[in-house]
């Protein structure tokens, strides 16, 4: 069955760095974009990173310069580098699979991380 589970959260300090993984089973995972989601309490879930299935990749302003997303098509696992972390990006982060085509839709999400950063 399809699998999406998160790994690396915790807490940090504001100017921390932590490593967030999501590894994928149950499809075809090249097939796939990848996407990193958060939401923190009393707000809307909002696409934090993306990359493609031809590896582009996209960034929501707000963590441009610090995130990187990446993925290891051999590992079936995308990651998500964060670096100078700031106590806004406290949230629940979610990893998410989409595949959109003429004829076929999918869409799978993790259970989540949480991400706390705070002095």
């Amino acid at each position: 069955q399809v699998q999406l589970v998160e790994s690396g959260g915790g807490l940090v300090q504001p100017g921390g760095s932590l490593r967030l993984s999501c590894a994928a089973a149950g499809f075809t995972f090249s097939l796939f974009s990848m996407n990193w989601y958060r939401q923190a309490p009393g707000k809307e879930r909002e696409l934090v990173a993306s990359i493609s299935t031809d590896d582009s990749s996209n960034y929501e302003e707000s963590v441009k310069g610090r995130f990187t997303i990446s993925r290891d098509n051999a590992k079936n696992t995308v990651y998500l580098q964060m670096n100078s972390l700031k106590p806004e990006d406290t949230a629940v982060y979610y990893c998410n699979a989409q595949r959109q085509r003429l004829s076929i839709k999918r869409n799978y999400w993790g259970q989540g991380t949480q991400v706390t950063v705070s002095s």
